[in-house]
């Protein structure tokens, strides 16, 4: 009848440092002299055959003035345990060759302002710290973002909504504002008190699709004056956006990032907005409980040091 109560095969099998040393003693003959090769102290390696000795029930070595010489038992163990070491290395040559291949390349998924304000600078950084590893974008609104990571399609993600949806974790990299943005020719903006919450919710707006970001975060703003009106132009991407409202086709809103150049050159006039918070956090997204390894983990320190400062 089998033994009822199970042991652990670590409890049962010595570890590996303790196989390299047994290796070493049949090696070199002297358990000083395995014990110099392995960077240990002769008190540390007496130790450790005696650990052994006891785990297995068996004298592996015979020690004497001369030099240490293996019992038959430790010469079969050896043989053993020289099996074992092997695919030990085996294992740690796979593994060295799983992380050349992660390391190799970083699949990235963004949100349209982070990709086309943010990603350029931190990407050429990172190049600087891994100029062997071959980086991919995907640009696109948060949504499309959210379910790249998801279905490991990209390893890290970078979105704009209010929150995370649930199989991500995420970590804040920055803090952004919606701005409400004209054309210098359009009748907001000459308005000294800018628009009130009610009013920019019941006017026709240039806008994001739904799915990304900052249309989210707008709509959740103004949910409470009956949600927004029918847009004037829904657009799927920052840019188109921008230069229809610089074409004077009606009010934009868009993150600060993407048109503080063009409020500095007054291309464009931002339109206060009172009753409404549009503030919004950016972050990084990846799958819950995988934290970032290799290059992604990088890009996403390199991200937080701007952050961290602001």
């Amino acid at each position: 009848m089998g033994d009822e109560t199970w042991v652990p095969l670590a409890h049962r099998v010595p570890d590996l440092g303790a196989l390299e040393l047994l290796l070493e003693v049949a090696r070199v003959g002297s358990l000083s002299g395995a014990a110099r090769r392995l960077g240990i102290t002769q008190p540390a390696a007496s130790s450790r055959i005696r650990a052994m000795e006891t785990r297995l029930g068996v004298a592996l070595v015979d020690r004497s003035p001369r030099g240490s010489t293996l019992t038959a038992e430790g010469a079969l163990v050896t043989d053993w345990a020289r099996r074992v070491v092997e695919a030990a290395e085996a294992f740690d040559a796979g593994a060295q060759a799983l992380r050349g291949r992660r390391d190799s390349r970083l699949r990235v998924a963004a949100s349209m302002t982070i990709a086309e304000y943010l990603l350029p600078g931190w990407l050429i950084a990172l190049r600087g710290q891994r100029p062997d590893t071959a980086v991919s974008l995907h640009a696109g609104n948060s949504a499309v973002v959210v379910q790249r990571v998801l279905t490991h399609e990209a390893d890290l993600g970078f979105v704009e909504g209010l929150t995370v949806p649930e199989g991500l974790d995420s970590a804040v990299i920055a803090q952004d504002r919606l701005v409400v943005a004209v054309a210098p020719v359009h009748r907001w903006a000459r308005r000294t008190r800018g628009v009130e919450a009610a009013e920019l919710a019941a006017t026709p707006l240039i806008l994001r699709e739904r799915g990304s970001g900052t249309r989210q975060v707008l709509d959740a703003a103004l949910a409470g004056y009956g949600g927004l009106a029918a847009p004037l132009l829904e657009l799927a991407s920052t840019t188109a956006v921008k230069a229809a409202a610089l074409g004077g086709a009606g009010p934009c809103v868009l993150s600060e990032l993407a048109v503080v150049d063009e409020l500095a050159a007054r291309r464009l006039v931002e339109v206060p907005v009172t009753g409404a918070e549009l503030g919004r956090a950016l972050r990084a997204v990846w799958p819950a409980g995988a934290r970032p390894a290799g290059p992604a983990r990088d890009l996403l320190s390199l991200t937080r040091g701007p952050a961290e400062a602001a």
